[in-house]
This record gives structure tokens, sequence and C-alpha cells, in this order.
């Protein structure tokens, strides 16, 4: 290093002494987005096929980073189903590289003309997606949360910060470390990819609050994190939801099929958004329909929480409100029997939330009565809840679910992640 990169090393050094790291954080952000904001898809992709490499190069640190938080995690009493979440196993490891893989394949949105015209007068006007900017994303557990939404970001020209929950803390560091490494052996700045320094609430609040530096967030966990982030943060949010996700079994429904898609939807993976939790039965199909979805659950070790229809069979447990309304992520399920279509769409609406419904039925009349009138992100049709994800939908991988209304609904992919601007192109025209 040079005497004049030492003076400038010095001059930075005292320069963010005392000040706000996250901040800090946040300004070599916005500089690295910048570079990021013109770089080719070539580039950007060559970056990406480095740092699904990397996460391959570096397993055997990443996995003994996880197993850290994974002891930490026994040892302070969480829940198997947050652990589920949290643990890091060479396959996920290899979804995740894949993942990333999978958004280098996908067309680059930057650029890409979302409308355009020659104006009356001449002008000739383009409506086309740029990059955010600077996204935060704060979420709980989950590290390969850590590498979909870096590879997300990058590709769609956004540089990201990235608040993990402490439970993660090691996992989050070493997978991190590679993709960093990795951006910076491509050539581009390794800024736009930054955990957000400190473990304590502060740092989040800090985060919340860098309006001017950070252009979105996306909080991604459970339902006090979402509203924490909701109500506190000055900056924008995209909010994404809890899944309490439905299954209803129509009247005119094919009972092998409906059996078959409320046990994936409910136990394929219980610990994610789109897992099943209530499970809603047409009256008319009850009695054939019951003993065999009760066997079924129950050998799958799912405890039932059902209503009076439901209880007369051994170990089920009395429903409340409460069951109605929890996303258990668990081998746990609330359960009604319902005398219509129609009642079936009251109880979504009174306990969605508004994540993923699906109706089994081979009546089209009552699935497009269904699909029109239920509210939710996405609805299912004769398919399994879990289908509501961003790879399956051929997006790559997903960076959240968004529940709301505005600007993202639904798997956010690399379209999601962008804005718009137009531009306007002229020959000395004035007004």
């Amino acid at each position: 290093m040079s005497s004049a990169d030492l003076t400038s090393a010095d001059d930075a050094g005292s320069a963010t002494a005392g000040r706000d790291p996250v901040v800090v954080a946040a300004e070599r952000a916005r500089r690295a987005s910048h570079g990021l904001a013109l770089a080719t898809r070539q580039h950007k992709d060559m970056a990406l096929e480095a740092m699904a490499t990397a996460l391959e190069t570096h397993e055997a640190l990443i996995l003994a980073a996880n197993a850290e938080d994974i002891v930490r995690a026994e040892a302070s009493g969480t829940p198997a189903n947050l652990i589920d979440r949290l643990r890091l196993t060479s396959d996920r490891l290899a979804g995740m590289a894949q993942g990333l893989r999978d958004v280098a394949s996908l067309p680059d949105p930057v650029g890409e003309v979302v409308r355009g015209s020659t104006l009356a007068n001449g002008l000739e006007m383009r409506q086309v997606r740029v990059p955010f900017g600077v996204v935060g994303m704060i979420y709980e557990a989950r590290p390969n949360v850590t590498a979909d939404a870096a590879g997300i970001c990058l590709k769609s020209g956004n540089a990201v910060l990235l608040r993990g929950s402490s439970s993660a803390r090691s996992s989050n560091a070493a997978i991190v470390s590679a993709l960093r490494g990795a951006v910076e052996d491509s050539g581009l700045d390794p800024d736009v990819v930054q955990l957000v320094p400190g473990d304590t609430h502060d740092s989040v609040k800090s985060l919340m609050r860098a309006r001017g530096l950070v252009d979105v967030l996306i909080p991604r966990g459970g339902a006090a994190l979402i509203r924490s982030v909701v109500e506190e943060s000055t900056v924008p949010v995209i909010e994404t939801g809890v899944g309490n996700c439905h299954v209803y079994v129509d009247r005119a429904a094919d009972l092998d099929k409906a059996l078959a898609i409320v046990l994936n939807s409910k136990t394929q993976r219980t610990s994610v958004c789109n897992s099943a939790e209530s499970l809603l039965v047409h009256a008319d199909v009850a009695e054939e329909f019951l003993p065999r979805v009760v066997a079924a659950l129950q050998e799958a070790g799912v405890t039932i929480h059902g209503d009076a229809a439901f209880t007369p069979y051994d170990g089920v447990q009395p429903a409340t409100d409460d069951d109605y309304e929890a996303e258990y992520l668990s081998l746990d399920i609330s359960a009604r029997v319902v005398p219509s279509l129609d009642d079936a769409i009251v109880h979504i609406r009174r306990f969605s939330s508004q994540h993923t419904e699906a109706i089994v039925t081979e009546d089209l009349a009552a699935a497009r009565r269904f699909t029109a009138a239920v509210d939710s992100a996405a609805v299912m049709v004769n398919a399994s809840t879990r289908f509501t994800d961003g790879g399956e939908f051929g997006f790559g991988a997903e960076i959240g679910i968004s529940t709301q209304k505005l600007h993202a609904r639904g798997p956010m992919g690399l379209t999601e992640m962008t804005s718009t601007k137009y531009v306007v192109t002229g020959d000395g025209h004035l007004r």
C-alpha cells in the first residue's frame, strides 16, 4: 500500500469514527449501487456464478458456522420448527448455490421497456425498469435468505444490506464472507452485499430510519417482526406476510386427489409460510372424506384442531378461533366442515393471512367462484399450497412473498425488485 493509500485509509477511518456503523454501511452500499446500476448482464451473471461456486467451495466453513448456531439455538430451547428453518445441510447449501445459478440464467429486468410510444408532438417516450438502489432485508433464522436476497438484489442492480437474526449470526457471516469475496473477484464492489453491523435492536432501528440512504426495506419473518418494521420504519416497506394457508375440499372434489394435496400442503415441510395450516371440507363429502383425511394426517404425525364434525375422532382436539387464526409452522392443522363453498370463502376471508389458499374441485364454476372471491396473493386450483414459491414459479430464488397490494404481491423475483423511470427523447422540443 502506498503512502497516499495509507493517508486515504487514515482519513476514511477518522471520518467514520464515532458514527453510527449502520449509517456508514448504508453510505458504502449507496456508493456501490451506483456502479452496479451500470453493470452489464454478462458482468452480473459472472458474479452470480462466482457466488454460487463460492458457496460450494466454502461448504465446510459455512456448515461449521451453522453448527455453532444450531448448538446455541438448542441450548436456548428454540422450538424444533425454528431450528429446522435455521439448519443448513449439504443439500440445502447446494440448493442455495443452484438458486444463484437459476437467477443468473434469467433475463435481466434492468432496462426492460415497460411501455413506449411516439407522442403526437414527436417526442419518443419510454418507461424502463431501473433498480431501487439500496435494499434493506430484515429477516429471522433461515440463512438461505442471505444468499437468495444477495443474488436477486445483485441481478436486479441493487446493493443489499442484510440484517439477519442473531440466532443465525455465524451462518450469515460465513455466507456473506464467501459471497463478498466472489463479488470482488468478479470485479464488482463487494459493498453491494453487506451484513448490517451489530446484533442489538439498535442496529435494526438505524436501518429502519436510514431514509435517503436505503430505498426500500423488506421484512421477512414472524408477524411481530413484520408489524414492528411496518410501524416503526421511515424507509418505505414492502410487507411480506405470515402464512395461514387454507385447503378447501369442495363437494365436487376428487377425494383421492384431495387427500394427496392436503398431505403435501401440510407435511411436505411444515416450517415454511406456504405450508397449509387450515383444512375446510364441504359437508356433502365429509362423511366419506373425514375418516380418510384424519387417519392420514395422524399417521403423518399431525395434530388436528377441529370443529364438532372432527372431534369425535380419537386424538382430535377442539378448535378455537385462535387455532383458526394460527400459523402453526408445525405438525398441527385446524379443521372445519362447511355447508357450502360460500361458507368456505367467508371462513377464509375472516381468518386468512392472504398468503395462499387452495381449492380441490372438479367443478369449473366452483373453481372460478373461489378464485374470484378469495383475496390472497396466490390461489391454487387442484394443487398444493407449497407451490407458492419463487423457484416453483420460475422466478429463480425469491426474496420473499408479499401479501400486500402495492407494487408487488406474491413471490418477489427480479421484476419486483425494480422501479421504473421515463426516458423521453426529443429533437429540440420546447413546450
